[in-house]
């Protein structure tokens, strides 16, 4: 896929979200964790099955509804081969039932390690006469604080259909411990943007926004409003909705006047809206499909996708 293909989805189904698959021990429906743990025992195979039940079902249920996915790997990485077992599973699984599917792996890394990731992840690890691709997504989140060695082993699959999203202004409050630093004339996360304008000279597709994107966080309306106005050819990710406080006012300011150029990320609002409903957890996919829509119905009151 790519940021056209991305756009036209969100076009479809005239909703500009993104889910996130980040599923936490703490938060899950305890009957999937009760019937994991009876099978694999109270190990991180266990574990790791609950979180791949967990999440197909919400891959399940969102697939005629939310045109993308973001997969958190720290989630499944945190559980060790079982969970990045689970993981590409989890990949495969997304992509088959059409999503665009975005890793998000918030990595940084010197140019021959980034070689190596940038092939599992876009353009196969060859062994032999054989080629591998352990993790066969759309897009990539980076850290993009190495500066280009660790950036440009990725983008050169951009013209292949690929992305790549560079964090700039992300969602956590310390980020401006970093983040709102003054570098020269600029603020630091307006350096990620200047940078990711510069290596998109030739990567702009038919729908006008490049193919490398950036992460700016929902959070903060009045800087992704004057971010949208400025870079206005890069393609936004916005993290920040629902738990972490960004709301459908705030993310307006990610749009242009088409209401194209954004997609807007929720997790835990989604994934575990049963608890906010009061159900036991044995509908989970059904509350996550409602809150999911009122989120797209939210949105649309302040932004017309044409």
């Amino acid at each position: 896929m790519s940021i056209d293909v991305l756009q036209q989805k969100i076009r479809n189904m005239k909703n500009p979200t993104m889910v996130g698959i980040d599923p936490i021990q703490s938060l899950l429906p305890e009957h999937i964790l009760r019937e994991a743990y009876a099978e694999h025992g109270e190990t991180l195979k266990g574990l790791a099955q609950a979180y791949l039940v967990f999440s197909k079902g919400i891959l399940d249920v969102l697939k005629e509804t939310v045109p993308a996915v973001k997969i958190q790997s720290g989630c499944f990485q945190a559980l060790g081969f079982e969970g990045v077992k689970v993981m590409e599973e989890l990949i495969a699984y997304a992509g088959e039932l059409g999503y665009y599917v975005l890793m998000d792996t918030m990595r940084g890394d010197i140019d021959c390690t980034a070689e190596a990731l940038a092939q599992s992840y876009f353009g196969g690890v060859k062994i032999g006469e054989n080629s591998y691709l352990p993790y066969p997504c759309d897009a990539v989140m980076t850290n993009s604080y190495l500066g280009s060695d660790g950036i440009m082993p990725f983008t050169k699959f951009c013209k292949e259909g690929k992305n790549v999203f560079l964090l700039a202004k992300t969602s956590n409050k310390s980020s401006r411990e970093v983040q709102d630093m003054l570098a020269g004339d600029r603020i630091v996360y307006q350096v990620i943007l200047d940078l990711a304008m510069r290596w998109s000279i030739d990567l702009f597709g038919k729908s006008g926004y490049s193919e490398i994107g950036v992460a700016v966080s929902g959070c903060h309306p009045g800087i992704l409003g004057k971010m949208r106005e400025k870079y206005d050819r890069l393609f936004f990710l916005v993290p920040g909705y629902g738990a972490q406080g960004a709301n459908a006012r705030d993310v307006q300011y990610a749009f242009d006047k088409y209401g194209h150029g954004a997609a807007i990320c929720a997790g835990r609002s989604i994934l575990y809206a049963f608890r906010k409903m009061g159900d036991s957890g044995e509908n989970y996919a059904e509350c996550a499909l409602q809150a999911a829509q009122k989120m797209r119905d939210q949105i649309a009151l302040y932004v017309r996708i044409l």
